[in-house]
């Protein structure tokens, strides 16, 4: 097994603690942010399902985990299947999106959606994230603007990290099951200058009868110079974690009282991960516009074994595989928004280019047995530039009347060299596809307070580009069906908000969204799985309210149809398997003076777990608590409570073949076992932080 050492460097702690030392002395630069989707409001908002989520909304929630910040996304829900070092599984509107293939997240303007990813398509791992670092949480949903590209069908979230803190600090957090954290941040300003930084040390064993020894460390230093209207920042982040995780397990057993809910049937499944990075960006806002070039660079390192199946596949050496992922990723992208005037119309002209380049040294499947490797699957290097160029002009047409149109063209160029012996050679190969997305919107003020939209636009998902290669199906020799590289979408949506003041927001959307093709590489198995068209269409509702200065109140309701095209095949139905159905989630928020208090209920509504739907998955609900109390200037005092009611869901369940050792050896196996397959939900749990601000 191999080991990954953790040990903060001395040049990041000195950075952090030397800033927090010197901050008392600082004045504050104002926050330099460039500026995503605009803030949703009646006469900002383009669509019913765009907006920036409050400061208060995604800071005061409980997180059991650094991904759980996207479920401030009205309609989004994050789960997890396995360790807290795996990137989460999220739903949103009629899709379970895996770990990310149609929901595009960005951090700080870097994209963290990896395509040609070992264990899965646009996977979105978030474990490097510092929750109280992130400044702004912006969303949009469908692909109805130019500026969103790869991964977007369904919906993006921009995350920004803070430029200046207002104070430096240290927070010490311990929980049940073993649970410790360690955070420091804080910033230094001198004129226009502003050095940032953090560092964060985590462990947590869960609630797991075999300990998942989480060990983690995540570390931030930005420098950033200039004012609101003009500046540029360099940010440096770094992350790296290891961790034995339990995956999901078959129910039939639970039932049986042969497994616990909580245990194990391969205590060597887990991985480890790193991601260093370094981005700027360069701004410059005035009357005449706004300009924005930004640059990143990012290495990136995956190792994780998993066993789904356990004896099914080898009854001798069992089923566990490692996906392995070692990458470069290199980006650019700058844009340009202008005031215009057509023909005595007032109007706002934004265009864009953008490059993103993955160089992927190695990207690789194996079959293990305790981590020891047995076989070579797939061993690929990949090489794959994605170009885009967009422009989008709103026209204010009258008083009440505005509209946009965009387009969005992207060319994807890819070379995949197999390293595998057997059938290395045909399953590589060089290629690129292109695709051009027209968008288009419509937003009429019936009065000050009501707005209706109307938006409609193409948009795609890239697909992993060994399946665009592959000739042969690795596991059995026979020709297999590539997939296309890109995929298109074509969504339509109408919307309406009510906004009678700034203390009160309602919206409601009607969507639907078509894909052409649900071809997918499946990279559990090295192999591609042919699917057929789809649609999906549903209902979202939105409602935030400040009843007076301290409460605020928050209501979010989904419900999506998610079905396949055409004829089913002979033992198949036209269900979209795991296709999320309902969701609702609801929020009290209290602040006022020295208490702020948060109270958070998510519901996963049943979902099919097959296409006939003849198996479907249990609800879960779900309800945290948290608290944070100011004795006095220096020290913060809080407490977090998870899964309160100590309900017995689960994060996430699945309908398949498996087979265990004791199946195997008692002859019950007979080619697997179809059933329910799950991963519970944490039970009740609580953590306790003390925070000493400088």
């Amino acid at each position: 097994m191999r080991k990954l050492a953790i040990s903060p460097h001395p040049i990041w702690l000195g950075i952090i603690f030397g800033s927090a030392a010197a901050c008392a002395q600082q004045s504050h630069l104002p926050e330099i942010e460039v500026r995503g989707p605009r803030d949703a409001g009646v006469g900002n908002a383009d669509s019913a399902s765009e907006g920036a989520v409050e400061r208060e909304s995604f800071q005061t929630r409980p997180k059991l985990r650094p991904g759980d910040i996207v479920e401030a996304v009205p309609g989004v829900v994050a789960t997890q299947h396995s360790g807290d070092g795996k990137a989460n599984q999220y739903f949103l509107r009629g899709f379970n999106l895996d770990h990310g293939t149609d929901f595009a997240v960005t951090v700080d303007g870097m994209p963290v959606n990896m395509p040609t990813h070992g264990h899965g398509q646009g996977y979105a791992d978030l474990n490097f994230l510092i929750p109280e670092l992130v400044s702004g949480v912006r969303y949009r949903k469908g692909p109805y603007f130019a500026e969103s590209g790869d991964f977007s069908l369904a919906g993006s979230a921009s995350l920004d990290y803070f430029s200046v803190l207002d104070a430096p600090f240290a927070e010490l957090t311990l929980g049940t099951h073993n649970f410790k954290r360690l955070l420091a941040a804080g910033s230094r300003t001198r004129e226009d200058q502003t050095w940032l930084g953090a560092i964060e040390i985590e462990g947590n064993d869960g609630p797991w009868e075999v300990a998942e020894n989480l060990r983690k460390v995540s570390a931030v230093v930005r420098y950033s110079q200039g004012s609101p209207t003009r500046g540029f920042s360099l940010t440096g982040m770094a992350y790296k974690s290891r961790w034995t995780s339990t995956d999901q397990v078959p129910q039939r057993l639970i039932d049986t009282g042969q497994l616990t809910r909580f245990g194990s049937l391969n205590p060597t499944d887990g991985g480890s991960t790193q991601r260093v990075s370094l981005s700027g960006k360069w701004f410059d806002k005035g009357a005449e516009g706004e300009t924005m070039i930004s640059a990143y660079a990012i290495d990136y390192r995956f190792d994780l074994f998993s066993d789904f199946t356990y004896f099914l596949n080898n009854p001798v050496n069992g089923d566990q595989f490692e996906q392995t992922d070692r990458r470069r990723i290199f980006g650019a992208q700058a844009s340009r928004t202008m005031p215009t005037k057509f023909g005595g119309m007032d109007g706002i002209l934004s265009f864009g280019a953008s490059w993103r380049g993955d160089r992927i040294s190695e990207v690789g499947l194996y079959s293990t047995q305790a981590r020891d490797r047995l076989a070579t699957v797939r061993n690929d290097k990949v090489s794959q530039d994605l170009f885009a160029v967009y422009g989008q002009q709103l026209v204010y047409i009258t008083d009440r009347l505005r509209g946009y149109v965009g387009v969005r063209g992207d060319i994807l160029r890819y070379r995949v060299d197999e390293r595998e012996t057997r059938y290395g050679a045909v399953n590589g190969g060089k290629g690129h596809d292109a695709i051009a997305s027209p968008k288009a919107g419509l937003a009429f003020a019936l009065t000050p307070q009501h707005e209706l939209y109307l938006n409609a636009g193409v948009g795609f998902h890239s697909n992993d580009v060994r399946g665009a290669t592959i000739a042969i199906d690795r596991s059995g020799g026979s020709a297999a069906d590539r997939v296309p590289a890109l995929v298109k979408g074509r969504g339509a949506e109408v919307g309406w908000r009510f906004q009678p003041d700034e203390n009160f927001t309602a919206t409601v959307a009607l969507w639907q969204l078509k894909l052409d093709s649900e071809l997918v590489y499946v990279g559990d198995a090295g192999t591609t799985e042919p699917g057929r068209a789809s649609g999906r269409r549903g209902i979202e509702a939105t409602m935030r309210w400040k009843l007076d200065r301290a409460w605020r109140v928050e209501l979010d309701g989904a419900a999506s149809r998610a079905r396949f095209k055409g004829f089913a095949p002979e033992g198949e139905g036209n269900h979209v398997d795991n296709a999320v159905e309902r969701v609702l989630a609801a929020g009290l928020t209290y602040i006022d003076g020295p208490l702020t208090a948060s109270l958070r209920l998510r519901y996963l509504g049943p979902r099919a777990l097959d296409t006939t739907n003849t198996i479907r998955s249990r609800s879960a609900t779900l309800v945290n608590f948290g608290v944070r109390y100011i004795l006095n200037k220096n020290l913060t005092l809080g407490l977090d409570v998870f899964n309160v009611a100590g309900k017995k869901g689960n994060d996430i369940e699945y309908a398949y073949a498996s087979c265990s050792a004791g199946e195997v050896a008692s002859g019950a196996c007979n080619g697997g076992v179809t059933g329910r397959h799950v991963h519970p939900m944490e039970p009740r749990s609580a953590r306790v932080s003390a925070r000493w601000t400088f």
